[in-house]
């Protein structure tokens, strides 16, 4: 789930921010893959995110360590990272996938860079864009060919729930962003931001999931994939090393190289590439009409994404998420 960091950028290498972006993404996209099986295998939810987040915070440490003062300087960024972009994100979504399908969960996800632009409109009383409206009445619409809203909402309910909850933990971050630091103060360093942000996710993590109740011999054991047997420990390594560390870090560069509105719509891809695994890997296949859905949700998050009014206009930020956009002043989902 990348973000976006400060506004400052390497000059030239825009194919090689392209390719990072595009790394981010499909890095993000195969979480969900990799953990679905780990909790079939009886690990709970939390606690694969629990795994998640304190193993790529102990890979982080030394970035942690040399950004030791960035707590006291910005702790508000930090703290709203942390609970929101980290922990509040991933044990959303992964509440959700062990519910719902993996493509159905991030679609839903999705639907952030819509309810920020409500945020916008209807709570802070700032115009948006009619280009902006439009997005989120097609993310709207499509999310509800996703549901499959004429069946009754036969989807699992309390799959659906979390995975709201996942999209309005990016609303609130990016909230929270936008009202960030002063003008001309200097950025922080979005490794350091990720490093801390990933620190207290792990803290926060640790109390609600209580990690010292978890079967740990799942772990020595393997997982199914689709009905084919994968250690255990392969698919942590993944999600810590991969899906966490090499995503995060992949994004915040890629994104130093391109705009921030590229950055996001490239990010969009996330949800197709990991439709895609789920269906090859995991064998969840969408219908027809879910499919037509999450292409509409993707399509309107794009808008709402690239419609949103430029950083000097007096007019506020109003598009993407914190998945997309860390922060429209600072720095880095």
């Amino acid at each position: 789930m990348p973000v976006v960091t400060s506004e400052s950028r390497h000059g030239g290498g825009k194919g090689a921010g392209l390719g990072l972006a595009l790394a981010s993404a499909l890095a993000f996209g195969g979480s969900g893959v990799a953990a679905k099986p780990l909790i079939e295998a009886g690990l709970d939810p939390l606690h694969v995110v629990w795994l998640r987040v304190a193993g790529a915070a102990v890979v982080m440490l030394p970035v942690a360590v040399r950004h030791r003062a960035l707590p006291l300087r910005r702790p508000a960024l930090v703290a709203g990272f942390g609970l929101l972009a980290v922990a509040g994100v991933q044990a959303c979504y992964f509440a959700a996938i062990s519910r719902i399908p993996v493509g159905v969960a991030l679609l839903v996800e999705y639907l952030a860079p819509a309810l920020v632009l409500g945020w916008v409109r209807f709570v802070q009383r700032r115009p948006v864009t009619r280009a902006a409206a439009l997005g989120v009445v097609l993310a709207v619409g499509g999310l509800a060919c996703v549901v499959e809203v004429w069946s009754g909402l036969g989807l699992d309910v309390l799959g659906l729930l979390p995975a709201l909850g996942a999209a309005c933990c990016q609303v609130g971050y990016f909230v929270l962003s936008d009202q960030g630091g002063d003008a001309g103060e200097e950025a922080p360093d979005p490794l350091g931001v990720i490093a801390y942000g990933l620190l207290v996710g792990a803290v926060v993590l640790t109390a609600v999931a209580r990690p010292w109740t978890m079967d740990f011999s799942v772990l020595t054991g393997t997982a199914r994939m689709d009905g084919r047997p994968v250690a255990a420990l392969f698919l942590l390594a993944w999600i810590v090393l991969v899906a966490t560390v090499l995503a995060y870090v992949t994004g915040v560069v890629s994104v130093r190289r391109l705009s921030p509105q590229v950055a996001g719509v490239v990010a969009c891809l996330e949800a197709v590439i990991a439709t895609v695994l789920a269906w090859v890997l995991l064998g969840e296949h969408l219908s027809a009409p879910q499919i037509a859905g999450g292409a509409v949700v993707l399509v309107g998050a794009f808008i709402a994404q690239s419609s949103a009014p430029a950083r000097t206009s007096p007019e506020p930020v109003a598009g993407g998420g914190t998945e997309t956009a860390l922060s429209s002043r600072e720095s880095a989902a």
